[in-house]
């Protein structure tokens, strides 16, 4: 499977992003041939963290929020880190360009936390996801079928519970990133 040609946006924030689950869905996708930009809520440098406390890596941010667009890119991810989704979801921009890339029916990979912004971008109800145990009532609450699984996808939608299940979940967004849009994911959106 390859990604040659197609520009996948991955989301980062600062000191708060968990660090495998940003670097580990990069890594596949430059692999499958993907052009990816990072993108973040400042400009220069965003620091990653390794179970939500401790430094990690320090990673250039390539556009800020603010300069973006869904239909720049073929697909995005949402990292997790329970830090770094709180400060995702926190931004008016970073939510409106979440639910832009449902309402283009493009395909979007969301790890741990990451459902929270899904949530906050109200495009959960309808749909079967999982996410870290401790996100599931939210999910439920916003309408979703919560699921404890390695790996769901539910119309472009993949989404995974945290770093163990990396490998499962980069393999499924490179397959949904390949498929690309998805007419049914516009619809429930």
């Amino acid at each position: 499977m390859t990604l040659q040609g197609k520009t996948i946006a991955i989301l980062i924030a600062p000191r708060g992003t968990e660090e495998p689950e940003f670097t580990k869905p990069r890594d596949a996708l430059l692999a499958a041939g993907a052009t990816v930009t990072v993108v973040g809520l400042e400009a220069g440098e965003a620091e990653t963290v390794n179970n939500d406390l401790d430094p990690a890596g320090k990673y250039p941010v390539d556009k800020v929020i603010d300069g973006v667009s869904a239909s720049d890119f073929d697909g995005l991810v949402i990292p997790g880190g329970s830090v770094g989704a709180d400060k995702l979801r926190g931004s008016e921009a970073v939510v409106a360009f979440v639910r832009d890339f449902f309402q283009q029916a493009k395909p979007v990979g969301v790890i741990c936390h990451g459902p929270w912004t899904l949530v906050e971008a109200d495009v959960v109800k309808g749909r079967k996801l999982t996410s870290f145990p401790t996100v599931k009532t939210d999910i439920r609450n916003a309408g979703g079928e919560w699921v404890d699984a390695e790996v769901v996808v539910d119309k472009g939608l993949v989404t995974s519970r945290n770093p163990k299940d990396l490998p499962a979940f980069c393999a499924k967004i490179v397959e949904e990133f390949v498929e690309g849009r998805h007419p049914d994911q516009a619809r429930s959106a």
